[in-house]
């Protein structure tokens, strides 16, 4: 597709999801504005999951190469508008980080517990940084219980299954960490103690391996675990499932008071499978058939909705509009109208989405929705393929303008000060505008972390609610502007951990710049 036609082509797309925007605005001009800014909403959480385990992309790269694709990758994701990377540091119980507990992933090195070649060099630091300096969260993706995958038992020196045989078993070819003993629950929380301490991510994410993906004739070994933790502990024989799910209860509330206690701005979320509970299976259940969280993966994931244990929910809704048997339309408003305060965004199947054509549409029902305030992509390297130009769709249309992560006013919800000083100034390249950060010595939480700098054309009101009138979103204390910039205005807010926003500072209608 030559770029013309491919412009014409997002044009269009365009002018249908504008349509769409007026067709439902409300007469009173307030609703309407609000509408108006459906086709390109100034908070929207949008991730992207990068993987690691069976990618071949890292482990015969030298610590320099891996540097350099990281930069170019990240660089790619800002242009699409991705806003939060979920990259995958601990595929099998080790480490893409320099960790305390576990040995270096072979999927980075190419051998369990060998090191990059440079002994000081840490992928985590690196990758955190990196994507602070794209004003793009981290968060550092976890697998809880797996520790070896299809067939691979070699090993390193290292890893905790040499020091404890006795936690793991052995189902459908992987070695996992058994949930029902309480060390291994222990242990997964120093891990994640030891990454939320030691590094300034922004948040612990899990996806939707809790207890393994059921095979048909296998049943889970952990006859022996529940035994001695679950018939001692009051259980009846038949009431195992009820065992299991409380196991992962604890993992998750155990991880929880772990991540307050360290750090308490870092969030924790996690991306389940897409059906909680089929309607056969109970009234809470949505009109699906397919495999569920609660009765196949034991989580529970309303529950740890509603004890607000976790800070975001991402649901996988991998299927298309239309599936038989897990429509996307229909798992999505059932996940839109679950009673919860906890923030909802969707786990997207890129190549999927876009096989059946149904981009436009998907992203239209999730900014329609009521509760659900973004998307996470999977995978990045479908991004960065740019499979049926999703990135030249996200970068043109549905990401045109930048977009603030939705704030966690339930952590916290009191935004910094405004910036102070706010000027405009002679620089090396021309005119740079700038501002003194907001001092917030007494209440740390409050402390700014990135700001976000609007400009206005002559004649237009100052509003700060428009995406469209983002100009830049740095965590320097100064911007550059263009040469011609007389008769524009300029507004800048601070931005603490949470995206709590402060009100703006405005600089004058007549700027002077000597």
């Amino acid at each position: 597709m030559n770029h013309f036609s491919l412009s014409m082509k997002l044009l269009m797309r365009a002018a249908r999801m504008l349509a769409l925007c007026l067709c439902v605005a409300s007469c009173a001009s307030t609703r309407q504005v609000k509408q108006s800014m459906l086709l390109s909403p100034k908070r929207e959480f949008r991730g992207a999951w990068i993987q690691t385990v069976f990618q071949d992309d890292y482990h015969a790269l030298t610590s320099a190469s891996f540097r350099a694709l990281m930069q170019e990758r990240l660089d790619e994701l800002q242009a699409c508008g991705i806003n939060a990377i979920l990259f995958q540091v601990r595929p099998e119980a080790d480490a893409f980080y320099q960790s305390h507990y576990e040995p270096w992933s072979r999927f980075l090195t190419g051998k369990q517990g060998a090191p990059p070649d440079e002994p000081a060099f840490d992928p985590m630091t690196f990758l955190v940084d990196a994507c602070h300096k794209r004003n793009m969260e981290f968060h550092a993706w976890l697998n809880p219980y797996r520790a070896g995958t299809a067939h691979f038992t070699d090993f390193a020196g290292t890893h905790i299954y040499h020091r404890h045989p006795e936690w793991f078993v052995r189902y459908n070819n992987q070695t996992l960490f058994d949930p029902g003993i309480p060390e291994c629950r222990f242990f997964i929380c120093k891990v994640v103690e030891d990454i939320v301490s030691r590094y300034d991510v922004d948040a612990i994410h899990m996806d939707d391996y809790f207890y393994p993906y059921p095979v048909a004739g296998q049943d889970f070994p952990d006859r022996p675990s529940f035994e001695q933790y679950g018939l001692a502990g009051g259980y009846k024989p038949e009431e195992r499932d009820d065992w299991r799910r409380n196991n992962v209860n604890q993992l998750v509330w155990m991880l929880r008071q772990t991540i307050q206690d360290t750090k308490p701005w870092v969030r924790f979320g996690i991306s389940p499978f897409g059906i909680y509970r089929n309607r056969g299976k109970g009234q809470k259940g949505s009109r699906t058939n397919g495999l569920q969280n609660y009765d196949d993966l034991y989580a529970d994931i309303l529950l740890w909705m509603k004890n607000e244990w976790i800070d975001y929910c991402a649901p996988q809704l991998y299927w298309e509009i239309g599936h038989p048997s897990a429509d996307y339309t229909t798992l999505l408003r059932w996940w839109d109208t679950r009673k919860s305060k906890t923030p909802l965004y969707i786990g997207q199947d890129v190549a999927r989405t876009l096989k059946a054509g149904q981009l436009e549409e998907k992203m239209r029902l999730s900014r329609t929705a009521k509760r659900i305030r973004g998307n996470i992509f999977w995978p990045a390297n479908e991004l960065l393929r740019n499979n049926g130009e999703v990135a030249d769709s996200l970068k043109h249309l549905y990401h045109r303008h930048p977009a603030l992560i939705p704030a966690y006013t339930r952590l916290h919800k009191q935004a910094p000060g405004k910036v102070q000083h706010l000027r405009m100034e002679p620089a090396e390249q021309g005119v740079e505008l700038r501002w003194d950060a907001p001092q917030h010595h007494d209440r740390p939480a409050a402390e700014a972390v990135y700001f976000v700098v609007y400009r206005f054309r002559r004649g237009e009101k100052v509003n700060i609610e428009r995406a469209d009138a983002i100009y830049a979103i740095t965590r320097k204390l100064s911007c550059p502007v263009p040469h011609d910039t007389e008769g524009d205005r300029y507004a800048v807010t601070a931005v603490d951990r949470y995206h709590n926003e402060s009100k703006e500072s405005k600089t004058s209608r007549k700027i002077t710049t000597h």
